[in-house]
Order: C-alpha cells, then structure tokens, then sequence
C-alpha cells in the first residue's frame, strides 16, 4: 500500500522500502490500535520501541516550559515514531498521540537491532528519513525568518491538504484536527496572528473552518497565498 505524499515530495518511511524489505519489517513487533487521545509515545520515558503507523494520524508534542504542550509535527500512516530512543538509551524527547483512530505496530529495540543489522536497505531507509526531516526543520526555521506569518500558515495548510487531505465535494478536507494555538505552534507564531491569517484566508473563500475542521476550497489560491507555484494540469 502506497501512502499519499505531500507537495514536497516528502515520503512516508515504509514507501522508501522495497517490497521484500517492507513484508521482512512487517514481521516485526506487535500490532495495536489507539483511539483519539490515547499516547503512543510519552515525553521522558525511556521506552526503548519503535513505533510503525500502519493507520490515521498522530501529533508530535513537547513540552517547553514543564506545562504548555507545543505542536511540532503530524505522522502518517507509513511513518514511524520513536526511532531515536529505539536507536540509542536516551529518554523519549516528545509525546506522540492519536488524533484519531491508529493502528500501528510497536517494535522492541531487542527486535529492531538485529532486524536492521541484518537489512541494510531498512536500516539505510532510516538514516535518509532522519536526513529528511533534518532538512526540513532547517527550510521551516529559514522561513519563519523570512515570511510573514500568513505565508507561513498558508504553507503549513498546503502541506496538510496534500499530505492530510481528504475530497470532499468540490474541497479538501484536512482529516488533522487542530486548534488555534497548535497551528500557531506549528508556523512559529502566536495565537491571536493566526486567527486574523485564518479569518483572511476564509473572507477570500480560500478556506473555510468549523468544529476544529478545516476545509480548501481554492487549492490553487492557497498555493498563491504560500508563494508557492501551481502546478500545471
């Protein structure tokens, strides 16, 4: 099964993997379901499992002065979760939680060893997912220096929809609920900012929101809004 990547081409880990790679991981581990809320992973633990995301979405948080969670990132179905704890003795550094219903297979680090030792092409697999959110986080940290905040949050609405979105009628369904202050967590940027990016974005009938759903409803539009270019039918 092939998992829907976003605009940047960023892809989801078990679609780095050959078929013969894919079906040796999926031998690994043991399989669980999670409901809205429920935490795969907790912040401080020292957890020594890989999680693979088989079904739904989960949020990546950390917690920056003790108490207030701060939203970092959104996982995929054929993503994985907890690689670097599972890869070394240090304590888990974010909580990851459900944002919906998740089926995913959790994998020992005395499983995981060996498995990788011996498959070069996962363990390889890894080493470039890592280089990629690397790469990611740098592009995400030189933006926020040079655009204004609508842009920014038009960018992470674009990346949502196309990594996240669903068709619905004549829009896209962002299937990720998210608060106010999560998207200002994940643009950089405070509360209050975002609701007035929001509240332009939906006078354009670019986007609509309720319910802590977000619907696009002018893909294209949205592009522009982000800078970025629109690709050719």
């Amino acid at each position: 099964m092939k998992h829907r990547p976003n605009s940047e081409g960023r892809e989801a880990f078990l679609d780095g993997l050959s078929n013969e790679a894919r079906a040796a991981f999926a031998e690994l581990g043991t399989r669980c379901r999670y409901t809205v809320g429920d935490v795969l992973i907790r912040e401080g633990d020292h957890a020594q499992e890989l999680v693979v995301l088989h079904e739904g979405l989960v949020k990546v948080t950390v917690r920056l002065d003790g108490e207030r969670a701060s939203l970092m990132d959104i996982r995929i179905a054929g993503d994985i979760v907890g690689e670097l704890a599972a890869m070394d003795f240090g304590p888990r550094s974010a909580t990851v939680t459900a944002c919906g219903q998740v089926a995913a297979t959790v994998v020992p680090r005395r499983e995981l060893e060996p498995f990788l030792s011996a498959n070069p092409e996962t363990s390889m697999a890894i080493n470039r997912m890592l280089c990629g959110r690397v790469r990611r986080s740098d592009r995400w940290r030189l933006e926020f220096g040079e655009y204004p905040v609508a842009v920014r949050l038009a960018r992470v609405l674009v990346e949502l929809a196309t990594s996240y979105g669903q068709d619905d009628r004549n829009s896209v369904r962002i299937d990720v609920n998210l608060s106010q202050s999560e998207f200002a967590a994940l643009t950089g940027s405070r509360t209050n900012t975002v609701h007035k990016a929001l509240a332009r974005l939906r006078d354009k009938g670019i986007i609509s929101t309720g319910l802590r759903q977000t619907y696009v409803r002018d893909l294209d539009a949205l592009r522009e809004a982000a800078k970025l270019s629109v690709p050719d039918l």
